[in-house]
């Protein structure tokens, strides 16, 4: 049966509880945004307000284990001081294996609804996947342009006998090629606040590990619609293959502009490249030295896009505050010490935009 395009809650139904997604009512030859996915005009994003931008640093990764280290490090460092983003290359992952993701999203999406819908909550067998669409639809006030499939990693063995067949093997070889990376990056962030840790300390700190396969169908009117609302990352590091599409933007700096006004840069598609942003714990972490970086996804009408994601974030119960050096240095706690998993519940218990969940952790 055809969704009811103008009748919201079959098409609630027909999106959200049957499991079809917006691939589901794309598929089924709209020729309109329907109202549900409308958003308001401040929200939107208007292409003239951005921009591509030599402030979106590209990084030669491989540098850091040579002669250029320091200077390398330092690079890193201000990236996440200002924007919050940045892409590496030359960073030790298979460009063979970033290939592979991208078909492997498209296969899993491309399955009829039946087979995502297994995955569905309260459904899947295994609450390490989940296959959804927007971000929270039953408080969403206007849904999100865009179907996922999260898969969090517990240990090998589970994600290969639980995580969809058709993606399986190639996301765990992602979440288990990119942790090293991580380390590296985060290695070099710490250093540059004067601080070291030890390896367990570290493995605290992003011992959370999630994968998301996002599948941003073909959008008829995307001006109207986002795939991702204006948000920051919850974890401390997010690691981000994105297809040849385009779609991503971060805002630029944390200034307050009126609605509309803000400046976005492109997050521009780099074959071989994995685009790395900074979350809210780590800024906590580094008594807001580092910025979470607030970024939205638009949609297009050219294509389906995918784009394949791992969030790195701490254990549940780590106790998460400012370094104590960074405090002393700056004679100010600018955030109070929580549990991840109390920041965790609270971010993913609520509709929210831009940077507001930082305000839960601010003294």
């Amino acid at each position: 049966m055809a969704p009811k395009l103008n009748d919201d809650n079959f098409l609630f139904n027909f999106v959200v509880k049957e499991g079809n997604g917006i691939k589901g009512l794309v598929d089924s030859g709209l020729t309109e945004v329907p109202s549900l996915y409308i958003q308001p005009p401040h929200l939107r994003i208007d292409k003239q307000q951005t921009a591509s931008s030599p402030e979106m640093m590209t990084i030669d990764l491989s540098e850091l284990d040579g002669p250029n280290h320091a200077q390398v490090a330092k690079t890193i460092a201000h990236a996440a001081e200002t924007l919050g983003f940045f892409q590496v290359v030359n960073h030790g992952l298979p460009l063979e294996l970033l290939e592979s993701l991208k078909p492997a999203a498209h296969q899993f999406f491309g399955q009829p609804a039946e087979k995502k819908a297994a995955y569905l909550q309260g459904v899947s067998p295994t609450p390490v996947v989940k296959y959804g669409t927007s971000f929270l639809p039953e408080i969403d006030e206007v849904l999100r342009w865009r179907d996922f499939l999260r898969m969090t990693y517990t240990n090998d063995a589970d994600a290969l006998d639980f995580w969809p067949k058709e993606c399986k093997e190639v996301a765990l070889e992602y979440i288990k090629s990119s942790t090293e990376m991580v380390k590296k990056l985060l290695h070099a962030l710490i250093a540059n606040l004067g601080v070291k840790l030890d390896d367990s300390s570290l493995d605290t700190l992003i011992g959370s590990r999630a994968v998301i396969m996002n599948f941003y169908p073909t959008c008829p009117n995307p001006e109207l619609t986002v795939g991702v609302k204006r948000h920051s990352d919850i974890g401390m590091l997010t690691v981000l293959l994105q297809d040849d599409i385009g779609g991503l933007y971060v805002k630029k700096g944390e200034l307050i502009l009126s609605p509309g006004n803000e400046e976005w840069i492109e997050v521009p598609p780099i074959h071989g490249a994995l685009v790395i942003n900074v979350g809210d714990m780590l800024q906590i972490f580094s008594n807001g030295k580092y910025k979470s970086a607030e970024h939205i996804v638009r949609t297009t009408s050219t294509a389906s896009r995918v784009s394949v994601p791992i969030f790195y974030a701490p254990l549940p119960m780590a106790k998460i505050g400012p370094l104590p050096e960074l405090v002393a240095r700056d004679g100010v706690a600018r955030y109070r010490e929580l549990i991840f998993e109390e920041y965790s519940n609270y971010y993913f218990g609520k509709a929210h935009e831009d940077k507001n969940t930082l305000d839960f952790a601010s003294t």
